[in-house]
Formats: structure tokens, C-alpha cells, sequence
């Protein structure tokens, strides 16, 4: 793996997971008022910083589990049975 894909491959992980982990802990706020700019169903502390760093550290995990997996060669789609089996991309039509 090149380093323009490990960091394509980190980055959609890392989006993925941030998504995972923006619903733990969340509380919403009681007694909101809409006319004061509140919203029922916005969380009271939402804690970003954390779950940020929380996702940064989750998606560097599950990242170091894919490069492994790939570098291993037990995933291929060059060779085995998730190969191409098809004739040549881009041979000519006869």
C-alpha cells in the first residue's frame, strides 16, 4: 500500500468511526426553548475534543488492522479467488 491509499484508506475510516462514536454519551437537553435558540433533541455537552481524539485513536487501531491485512496477501484481488477472472481489461473487442 502506497501512501496517497493508506491515507485515502485512514481517512474514510476515520469518518466512518467518527460516526460510530458522535452518539456515545450523548444526553439531550431537558427543558429546551426554541425561541432562545435550543433544540429538544441537541446534546446538553456534546464533548467533541474527546470524541474526536476518540475517533482518531479508533480509526488509527482498525487502519493498522487493514494495512496488515492487506500487506499479508491473505486479501488480493490481483491473484485468488476474488481475482478478476474475466478476459484482459482493455483488450481489444474481436
Amino acid at each position: 500500500m502506497d501512501l496517497f491509499t493508506g491515507v485515502v484508506v485512514y481517512l474514510l475510516i476515520w469518518w466512518t468511526a467518527l460516526f460510530v462514536v458522535l452518539p456515545i454519551g450523548t444526553k439531550p437537553v431537558e427543558d429546551a426553548d426554541p425561541e432562545a435558540g435550543g433544540w429538544r433533541g441537541a446534546p446538553s455537552r456534546p464533548l467533541l475534543g474527546r470524541k474526536i481524539i476518540g475517533t482518531t485513536v479508533l480509526a488509527g487501531v482498525l487502519w493498522i488492522g487493514v494495512y496488515g491485512l492487506i500487506e499479508s496477501g491473505l486479501v488480493s484481488f490481483r491473484d485468488g479467488w476474488l481475482a478478476y477472472q474475466g478476459p484482459p481489461i482493455g483488450a481489444p473487442d474481436r
